[in-house]
């Protein structure tokens, strides 16, 4: 079973490594918005490229930081049921809810894919007045949606662990367990 605790404790480290790197790309959308502020009002004179580059990179930073959000728990969560069960019936609900987190998120990595695979081979752009690529933002679908699906499987696993009472998995072994954001 520790090949299995080192996957699940693998997956959450690499989620957490890319959800603290993609949070800085908080500071260059607001650095690019301001100086858009600065340059339109009081320069008189608006970009056509930093608007643009915001909304790509925001639209980076919200599949980016799936897996991360997810392996804080900080996904939100329709509380009516859930938050009076015992922590075993919970992960026996978590089990049976899973099925369609893993549909939903196993067709988006699977349409992400193609999407992305068809706009890399066309060396796609944004056909603006700027016209940056858009293929980089279109590859972080399939990734970040990647990176979601491994962490809903640790999640998975976490949840059959304390459901049957498995000794691979307690819930002291979760690092982020209880973390402030």
């Amino acid at each position: 079973m520790s090949v299995l605790t080192a996957f699940m404790r693998g997956v959450t480290r690499l989620n957490d490594f890319v959800g603290r790197w993609i949070a800085l790309l908080i500071f260059a959308m607001f650095g690019f918005l301001l100086l858009e502020v600065g340059f339109r009002y009081l320069l008189n004179s608006p970009t056509v490229w930093t608007n643009e580059l915001t909304q790509m990179l925001f639209g980076i930073y919200a599949v980016m930081s799936g897996g991360y959000i997810m392996a804080h728990r900080g996904h939100v969560n329709v509380d009516l049921l859930h938050s009076h069960l015992v922590p075993r019936k919970r992960a026996f609900m978590d089990i049976v809810t899973s099925l369609v987190f893993f549909i939903f998120t196993l067709a988006l990595l699977w349409f992400g894919i193609d999407m992305a695979s068809e706009s890399i081979s066309s060396w796609e752009t944004s056909y603006s007045a700027w016209n940056p690529p858009i293929w980089p933002v279109k590859l972080a679908i399939p990734l970040g949606t990647g990176l979601l699906v491994l962490q809903g499987l640790v999640k998975l696993l976490e949840d059959i662990a304390i459901a049957f009472d498995l000794d691979y998995y307690t819930p002291e072994d979760n690092e982020s367990k209880g973390e402030q954001l």
